[in-house]
């Protein structure tokens, strides 16, 4: 594994009753730990429209830059994330995560 910054390139879908809000408290609860793993959220967050080429209907997408593929993989791993990853999945109906690396 190399010590080069990764990307995270989060694509939501919510369940529809209540699934942004739940995701929102995840972000809450996940985000100090996000921050003790070196992570922060890469720029803004996005709200897809509409697709113009193919089928993408996603709720939410955003980028989140780790210091290393390490620093992601000791986040997930954390006992306290452990606590909290519940969350999450009451949030979500489907989800996308995709290592990315800038160009």
């Amino acid at each position: 594994m190399s010590d080069e910054a990764i990307y995270m390139m989060n694509v939501l879908w919510f369940k529809p009753e209540g699934g942004a809000k739940r995701y929102e408290e995840y972000l809450a609860a996940a985000g100090p730990l996000v921050a003790k793993h070196g992570g922060q959220r890469e720029g803004d967050a996005f709200l897809p429209e509409s697709a113009m080429i193919g089928e993408f209907d996603a709720d939410l997408v955003f980028f989140v830059r780790y210091p290393s593929q390490e620093a992601f993989m000791a986040f997930v791993s954390d006992p306290a994330y452990k606590e909290i990853s519940h969350l999450r999945e009451e949030a979500i109906s489907k989800s996308l995560l995709v290592k990315c690396n800038k160009r």
